[in-house]
C-alpha cells in the first residue's frame, strides 16, 4: 500500500490516530481474492467499496475479474460504491454487463488527461480514454473540468479529482453513517 504523503493531514489527530491503529494492516493488506472468498456474502459486514483514483487505477483494475466480482457483489447487495478521480475506470471491469447503465458520475475528464503531458505531469499521452469507455457501458459523465465536484447517484458516490477528496469524504461519511443508523 502506498500513501500520498503530500495529502496526509498530519495536523489532524483523528487521522493520525487511525493511521497508527491500522499501520500494521497497511503494511500487509488483505488480498482482494481472500476478501471475496471470505467476507463478501449476503451477511457481510462491509457497507461499501472504495476505489481510489490516480492514473494507477487505469492499469489492471479495468480488466480485473476480482474487481468485477466485488462490483457485482456491491450492486447485488445494495452496498455503497465510492470512487474518485480516475478510480471509476475500475467500473469498466464489469465489461458488457449493463450493471451501471443510467448511472451518473463525475470523474477526471478525458480532455484534462490529454493536457497532462504538456504540463509535464505525464511523460506521454494515454493510449485510451476511460471516460469514453465508461459512457459506452452506460454511464453519464456530468463534468468536463475539475472543480472538486462530487455527486451521488443512488449508492454510488464519486468525485472529479483530488480537489474533491475532502468533499467526497464528507459526503461518504454522511451517507455511510445514515445507512448504519437505519440498521
Amino acid at each position: 500500500m502506498k500513501f500520498e504523503w503530500w495529502a496526509m493531514p498530519r495536523e489532524d489527530q483523528e487521522v493520525n490516530g487511525l493511521y497508527s491503529k491500522y499501520q500494521s494492516s497497511f503494511r500487509q493488506p488483505l488480498k482482494l481474492s481472500d476478501v471475496i472468498e471470505t467476507a463478501l456474502g449476503e451477511d457481510s459486514d462491509y457497507i461499501g467499496v472504495f476505489i481510489p483514483g490516480g492514473h494507477g487505477a487505469l492499469m489492471g483494475l479495468p480488466d480485473s475479474q476480482e474487481v468485477k466480482a466485488v462490483l457485482q457483489w456491491a450492486m447485488k447487495q445494495n452496498k455503497f460504491i465510492i470512487s474518485l478521480c480516475h478510480g471509476p475506470a475500475a467500473f469498466l471491469a464489469v465489461g458488457d454487463d449493463p450493471l451501471f447503465a443510467g448511472y451518473k458520475i463525475v470523474a477526471f475528464p478525458d480532455e484534462m488527461d490529454a493536457q497532462t503531458p504538456s504540463i509535464g505531469y505525464m511523460p506521454g499521452h494515454l493510449t485510451w480514454k476511460f471516460g469514453e469507455q465508461l459512457q459506452a457501458i452506460g454511464f453519464e459523465l456530468l463534468n468536463t473540468g475539475i472543480s472538486g465536484q462530487v455527486f451521488q447517484d443512488r449508492k454510488m458516490l464519486t468525485g472529479d479529482s483530488p480537489l474533491a477528496g475532502n468533499a467526497l469524504g464528507q459526503l461518504a461519511a454522511k451517507a455511510l453513517l445514515a445507512e448504519v443508523e437505519q440498521k
